[in-house]
């Protein structure tokens, strides 16, 4: 793994301009916090690439655990960093306008954990199958296996179309596939069990049981349930809403502590029937005996609640007759 490039930044500077140029408050939260967690590491890393990127040596045979957490945030260089946030920012615009930015930042978190993990299980058993111990020391850092997972999400929730891939026109449905097999004959020095791990991690939440156990592990912490589903509408000037789904079970509702003196005006509830009568009759409080305005009738029990409401106010000391 060569040693990154202490110069200019050009990679950097076109993922910045893009950044720019869809604007940053069109994208959700959680791209966002994401696209600058890998910049940010990039400019300042928490630790050497060598110290961080993943292989079957370090972490299974040395114990170096961390690696799981580190790798996916650390690129080789800038290009490295420009080409997997480029895709980030528009796979992210995507599916967190549909998911709703808490359960799409689950599957981030999830998805940087699992496809390490499934990188290791790999390396090792292709390790094994071949009787190549080498294949343990391959180390990889960087993002792609989780935009590799993405892509598997993005292309179940739009499952139809072509995407070109080499200037082939390939279904959705096979358009990771592809990129895969592209990715790997023209680049060979890119990690195909990485990009493959992604894949499968992909394929377990799509069409594995990856999905129920994250909903039944988010469903231990009371606070998280049902995970709202938003929908953001954006304009040239940023957000304008979002609409709220709840694809796992009703709305939440919480009981907030209501003023109702606001409803009220602070009255009793004797001094809100005497307000209802006095509406219900269209009269103003004024006590005047004569016939209400607009011609209408009483009948005689609205004659008598009526009289007894003067006498309501006469003995208050209310309104003169």
């Amino acid at each position: 793994m060569q040693r990154r490039s202490r110069g200019v930044n050009i990679g950097l500077l076109l993922l910045l301009s893009q950044i720019i140029h869809v604007g940053v408050n069109n994208i959700p939260p959680v791209t966002l916090a994401t696209l600058a967690l890998n910049i940010w590491l990039f400019l300042n890393p928490l630790k050497p690439l060598l110290s961080a990127c993943l292989s079957v040596e370090k972490c299974y045979q040395q114990k170096d655990w961390q690696r799981l957490l580190l790798s996916p945030l650390h690129h080789a260089d800038d290009w490295h960093l420009y080409f997997n946030m480029a895709s980030m920012l528009w796979k992210g615009i995507k599916l967190e306008r549909r998911l709703g930015s808490k359960w799409f930042a689950y599957i981030i978190a999830t998805f940087s954990l699992l496809t390490g993990v499934v990188y290791l299980l790999l390396e090792f058993a292709l390790a094994e199958f071949m009787n190549e111990p080498n294949l343990k020391r391959n180390c990889a850092v960087g993002f792609s296996g989780v935009l590799f997972a993405l892509k598997v999400l993005n292309n179940h929730y739009c499952p139809g179309g072509f995407v070109s891939v080499l200037g082939f026109p390939v279904p959705n449905r096979f358009a990771c596939w592809a990129e895969l097999l592209a990715i790997h004959f023209l680049s060979p020095g890119t990690s195909f069990a990485g990009h493959l791990a992604g894949i499968l991690v992909g394929l377990m939440y799509t069409c594995g049981p990856l999905k129920k156990i994250m909903k039944t592990c988010a469903g231990i912490f009371p606070s998280n349930t049902g995970y709202p589903r938003q929908q953001y509408y954006f304009n040239n000037t940023g957000y304008s809403g979002y609409q709220g789904y709840f694809p796992y079970g009703g709305p939440e509702y919480y009981d907030v502590p209501r003023n109702y003196d606001m409803y009220t005006a602070g009255l009793s509830e004797e001094e809100q029937l005497e307000r209802a009568l006095r509406a219900s009759l269209s009269d103003p409080g004024s006590g005047r005996s004569s016939p209400p305005p607009y011609g209408f009738r009483l009948s005689p029990e609205e004659e008598m609640r009526r009289r007894r409401l003067h006498r309501f106010d006469s003995q208050r000391g209310g309104p003169a007759s």
